[in-house]
């Protein structure tokens, strides 16, 4: 795209009452002000051949006069738009101001966004509405950023600064495929504000959602029925308890008000390339595509979003981030290893006020973890009597009996006195009497400083958990994420103003405080390998004596797809039933209908409004196997199954089929989109895509 600078749009008139003949078909809500994107409905004309209600997703920074495109244009039959399926909930003021809508088929919103045609232009007023023809149509930017979390809405902000700062104006978009910003964020969070400082130093002044500051700190290693006490190596001090679904949705308002434009509900599924393999942009997915692969009455093109530099912030283990580093041999670039990962599982409870302590930390060790398992369990009292509790478990782990999920819920049938984690006597008082209000689960990157890959790559960069800075000894990963994204904005804006190299990223990376801090950090995760005793033996001496500076950087060991074992040098783990009060099953967690619950529709319809987790079901699986027999031949004889125990979500498990032999079952519709299966399938057959745009889990608290 050129530097051409856009034409800037007329004021609106607000007052303009041209909207009242709609008054009959839609509800009309005041206007927002003229900053703010919001969605309009507009009912489609019988002769086109679409839903009949959808949104028109109207960008006042884009068109000249709402009024005027109304009036002139309502009634045309000879448009089409875009058809964007997104779900019921109701999205932030700020990303979806017009969200009342009249009564639509459940579960199915449509939204329409008009863009520019790469071929056979249709235009209509100031920009040029999209056609449903086979060939795919295109927007262009100057920076294209894959992911609304906080290291590419950091990027979107920073670079949006400097066009203010020298008078230069650059076209940013930010495509998320969240059905609003912040839906697929989830995190513990002790906050560490030291980027957010330098990029939005009046925060404070600006009613960030960051209100309660950490106010207690402590360590405990837990034994099945006991709580040490141990020094705490973590120093909260001046870091504060959120949610970071909530901050990431606030960092989205301050991008678009400096004028970044950001999409929700498009889900990026491939890479662009030039023809001399240059990263030119990227790809969304089609939509309205059934199972079975064919096209249905909704059936609309993906669309190609361009950019001079595209900035890939898709979090940990970005399905097109991966694509990239293997494609350009990053790691092998950077003398990096492979990157490790663990799963965090995760629970929101609003407890009595009498037991909530805003502001309280607390992290634990050990139980219910073997030995040789590394990881631990977190409990965070946030504002408004709320808890945070978490368990996260290494993906290392060895025994492919084991079930995160239930470690984290359950009680052990092995013995009366094995409580799993909710269960254990000095967890349980904080939830008793409490009610639980969300729940999520995600896989983070543990690899650190010897996992980095190089993170340049022709047309853009890799940016925050995509490339992996989570400092794994102060299990923080948000502040360095926000840091990469400032960082490869500030040199993305001298690629294109100055004639800079975009490899200048990877040089300033490592003079910048993120490298200082991983290598410092960069023993503490492998020391671990050698068992919890030894583990903690290291970590002790390298943070309290060396400080970091140990003359010897320690490997990480195998993969964790190769870690599992065989079954056979395993016995199985039994877990019980969960009581429903402090646990609970897959089912009751993802508050969603189940094949194997039989419930009326009107049942269904509840559940999935408790929900916020949710695909059209009616569309290609989005996790493939890549080999559809090695479950059955490989995976459950030698292994006893174990992507029916790692996954978050029971979105896999084996069912008998006509014969009564088992057979895989995917259900694709319950995808927390944690990642686990890409990760831990011992053979790496299973490979997460995205699914439609604004399908999975929609978090509004994380």
């Amino acid at each position: 795209m050129s530097n051409q600078v856009r034409p800037k749009p007329k004021k609106d008139d607000h007052s303009d009452n041209s909207l009242s003949g709609l008054s009959s078909v839609v509800e009309v809500l005041p206007l927002p002000p003229t900053n703010t994107k919001f969605y309009f409905p507009l009912a489609a004309r019988e002769s086109i051949i679409m839903p009949k209600f959808h949104f028109f997703l109207f960008k006042p920074n884009r068109f000249p006069s709402r009024s005027s495109f109304f009036n002139s244009h309502f009634a045309s039959s000879s448009s089409s738009y875009l058809l964007n399926r997104t779900t019921q909930r109701q999205a932030s003021t700020a990303f979806s101001y017009f969200h009342r809508l009249l009564p639509y088929s459940h579960n199915s919103l449509f939204q329409g966004i008009p863009f520019s045609k790469s071929l056979g232009k249709t235009t209509i007023g100031n920009f040029t509405s999209f056609c449903t023809e086979p060939d795919r149509e295109s927007l262009e930017y100057d920076v294209v950023i894959i992911g609304a979390g906080p290291a590419g809405l950091s990027a979107g902000i920073r670079l949006k600064q400097m066009c203010r700062e020298k008078n230069v104006d650059l076209s940013v978009c930010v495509v998320e495929k969240g059905a609003q910003v912040g839906a697929h964020i989830i995190s513990g969070n002790v906050f560490e504000p030291r980027a957010l400082d330098e990029l939005l130093p009046e925060w404070r002044q600006e009613e960030a959602p960051i209100s309660t500051p950490v106010t207690s700190d402590q360590f405990w290693f837990l034994t099945k029925d006991r709580a040490l006490s141990l020094p705490c190596p973590f120093n909260n001090e001046g870091n504060y308890v959120i949610s970071l679904s909530q901050f990431v949705r606030w960092m989205g308002v301050k991008a678009e008000e400096l004028g970044v434009e950001i999409y929700p509900g498009f889900a990026a599924s491939e890479i662009l390339f030039d023809a001399n393999n240059k990263v030119i942009g990227i790809g969304t997915n089609d939509m309205g595509i059934s199972k079975d692969g064919s096209k249905k009455e909704t059936f609309q093109r993906g669309v190609e979003i361009k950019g001079r530099i595209t900035l890939l912030a898709e979090g940990c283990r970005g399905s097109l981030s991966e694509k990239i580093i293997k494609r350009y041999n990053l790691r092998e670039k950077g003398s990096a290893q492979h990157q490790t990962y663990a799963l965090g599982i995760k629970e929101v409870w609003e407890v009595d006020k009498g037991k909530h302590q805003p502001g309280a930390v607390l992290h634990t060790l050990g139980w219910p973890l073997d030995h040789k398992t590394y990881g631990g369990s977190f409990l965070y009292h946030m504002k408004d009597r709320q808890i945070s509790i978490g368990l996260v478990v290494a993906l290392d782990y060895q025994n492919p009996f084991m079930n995160p999920y239930e470690e984290f819920q359950s009680l052990s049938l092995s013995c009366l006195v094995d409580q799993k984690l909710k269960h254990h006597p000095a967890i349980k008082p904080f939830l008793e009497g409490g009610t639980v209000i969300q729940y999520g689960a995600r896989t983070l990157n543990e690899g650190g400083f010897q996992s980095i890959p190089y993170p340049v790559f022709p047309g853009g960069a890799i940016i925050g958990c995509s490339a992996g800075f989570l400092n794994v000894p102060k299990i923080k990963g948000t502040h360095t994420a926000m840091k990469s994204g400032m960082l490869a904005a500030e040199v993305t804006f001298g690629v294109l103003n100055e004639g800079l190299d975009m490899d200048i990223y990877w040089d300033t990376l490592r003079k910048s405080w993120i490298w200082e801090e991983l290598y410092k950090a960069r023993n503490y995760r492998p020391a671990f390998d050698y068992g919890l005793i030894p583990g903690l033996a290291i970590s002790a001496l390298e943070h309290y004596i060396l400080k970091g500076r140990y003359p010897f950087t320690l490997k990480h060991g195998k993969p964790d797809h190769k870690a599992t074992n065989a079954a056979k040098l395993h016995s199985p783990i039994h877990y019980s039933k969960p009581d429903g009060v402090l646990s609970f099953d897959v089912p009751t967690s993802l508050h969603r209908f189940m094949h194997e619950i039989d419930t009326s529709y009107e049942q269904k319809v509840e559940l999935e409004k408790r929900s916020n987790t949710n695909h059209e079901h009616d569309q290609p699986p989005h996790l493939r196997l890549r080999d559809p027999k090695i479950p059955e031949l490989i995976n459950l004889p030698v292994y006893a199954g174990p992507e029916s125990r790692y996954c978050p979500a029971r979105v896999y498990e084996y069912i008998p089929d006509e014969q009564n032999q088992p057979k895989l079952q995917i259900n694709a519709q319950n995808c927390l989109h944690c990642k686990a299966c890409d990760i831990k399938d011992p053979k790496q057959n299973i490979e997460w895509t995205v699914p439609e745009g604004g399908g999975g889990p929609g978090y509004s608290i994380m």
